[in-house]
């Protein structure tokens, strides 16, 4: 596979980085129910393949998608594209085993049209509020279409639903294979890679991003399911993260504490040795200013004093009233 850029998508790219937020869904600031959820850090192009072998073809489709943002110049696989301005593209290459020809096409599932015009449609909702066991965040998007390799056949609706499952354990990367990988792979992995997915049939089991299935709803609207584990989608993340903010903000006073009290310790213990060495000094004359040390309580207890009769002073009502 090959990645080819397009002026245009790099345009958009560049020109509109918050194309996404702005048709309807901020990845960064979900709120549902009086919880707040943050899928920013699972930003970026990620991609799952899913392979299909029958008695006549072997069919590879990778999922391109990006949560957060447009895919821009990776909205492009060989000659198939899928559009710039969307958020989640398949890109399918059905290859006949006896080897004669192939189809390669693309297609939209999430996003905008060509123009940046329309609605992704996003729902959003707890997983509770369907099953009190589970724990995370349904993402419904929409805006792509579907019609095969069959040019002749209407295109249907697509979109997709991404179910985001709390798992304290996983930061949602885990096993994902993102643009980068592809754009370094030599041809020899690439080619392993795809048919070792088409000889399993499934992503692999390790990683945090899952296909599960792709195909017409109810509805008849063409529907890509995904299951993604991640700790973002846990209910009580942003405030355990909080908590953990607050103590590492107390650890480094801590430690400017401990620091602070190292380096006077030191200074004592350096000057005393001076002073024992150059002067002969015993006692309090050991320590580095030991006059002043040592004359420290009757100064606290003079700069008390000179306090107490300030505040006694400034409430008395002293001297002649006016005949």
């Amino acid at each position: 596979m090959r990645i080819q850029s397009s002026g245009v998508s790099l345009l958009l790219t560049a020109l509109v980085p918050g194309l996404a937020s702005a048709s309807g869904f901020d990845c960064q600031h979900i709120k549902v129910d009086g919880y707040k959820y943050d899928l920013s850090p699972l930003k970026g192009v990620h991609e799952v393949t899913h392979g299909v072998t029958t008695d006549d073809f072997v069919t590879n489709t990778t999922y391109r998608l990006n949560i957060c943002n447009i895919l821009g110049s990776a909205a492009h696989q060989g000659k198939a594209t899928c559009g710039a301005s969307r958020n989640i593209c398949g890109f399918v290459q059905r290859s006949p085993k006896d080897g004669n020809g192939g189809t390669e096409f693309g297609f939209p599932i999430v996003g905008l049209d060509h123009g940046g015009h329309g609605s992704k449609d996003p729902e959003v909702k707890r997983l509770k509020q369907d099953n009190p066991d589970s724990e995370g965040l349904l993402v419904k998007l929409a805006g792509g279409e579907y019609k095969g390799d069959d040019n002749e056949q209407k295109a249907k609706a697509a979109g997709a639903v991404i179910e985001f499952q709390c798992d304290p354990d996983r930061s949602g990367l885990e096993g994902l294979h993102t643009l980068q990988d592809t754009l370094e792979d030599t041809p020899a992995q690439i080619l392993r890679r795809l048919t070792a997915t088409a000889d399993e049939g499934e992503t692999p089991k390790n990683s945090s991003l899952q296909f599960r299935s792709f195909g017409p709803a109810d509805d008849d609207t063409y529907i890509l399911r995904l299951d993604w584990r991640t700790r973002y989608a846990c209910d009580d993340y942003q405030k355990q993260k909080g908590d953990s903010s607050g103590s590492k903000s107390w650890g480094f006073f801590t430690w400017l504490i401990i620091i602070a009290f190292l380096c006077t310790a030191a200074y004592l213990i350096f000057g005393s040795w001076l002073n024992y060495n150059r002067y002969g000094a015993r006692g309090w004359d050991l320590l580095p200013h030991g006059d002043t040390i040592r004359d420290v309580p009757y100064i606290f207890q003079d700069w008390l004093r000179r306090v107490i009769n300030t505040l006694q002073g400034a409430g008395s009502r002293g001297g002649y009233s006016a005949v």
